[in-house]
């Protein structure tokens, strides 16, 4: 049974998750609005992405006996300069998701909370992995700079994006 801290800081992440997706749709909404739709495409997928680590959360929560309790979402950035200034907020929001998963690690370590701790061990390895593709996006549009070729063969690499972990 999880004991009312974990389960507290649990609900706490299932909310920022769902801050993530929030956040990415409204990216994905920039990006439509620009006609880049690869990007777009990458985002929405992303967003998908957030809503199932929520959900990974929320029915662990429920499984360990405890109670999921929702809390309000906070509205997302809707205004952006460029893609770049996009990818860089990507990359500093990963870092920021990897800071949440890592106290709630210690947290779960710290109250020898064992299942949560092996539950996180896979959000951990998920986060090296958003922050090392947002990171690589953020370099290719660094290179780009503001080459409209560039950008549109950027465009086409992320529209492939398929899949959703």
């Amino acid at each position: 049974m999880l004991s009312k801290e974990i389960q507290d800081a649990l609900n706490n992440q299932i909310k920022n998750e769902y801050f993530s997706s929030y956040t990415y749709l409204s990216m994905a909404a920039y990006c439509e609005s620009i006609n880049m739709q690869g990007f777009a495409t990458w985002m929405r997928l992303q967003s998908q992405e957030e809503l199932a680590h929520a959900m990974r959360l929320f029915d662990y929560v429920l499984n360990r006996d405890g109670r999921v309790v929702l809390h309000a979402i906070d509205k997302p950035q809707t205004k952006f300069k460029s893609l770049k200034e996009i990818f860089q907020i990507v990359l500093d929001h990963e870092r920021e998701v990897t800071g949440m998963i890592n106290r709630l690690y210690e947290q779960a370590i710290s109250e020898n909370d064992h299942a949560t701790s092996v539950e996180l061990q896979w959000f951990i390895q998920e986060q090296v992995e958003e922050e090392k593709t947002a990171n690589e996006v953020l370099d290719k549009l660094k290179l780009a700079g503001d080459s409209g070729s560039a950008l549109l063969i950027l465009d086409t690499q992320l529209a492939e994006r398929s899949t959703v972990v």
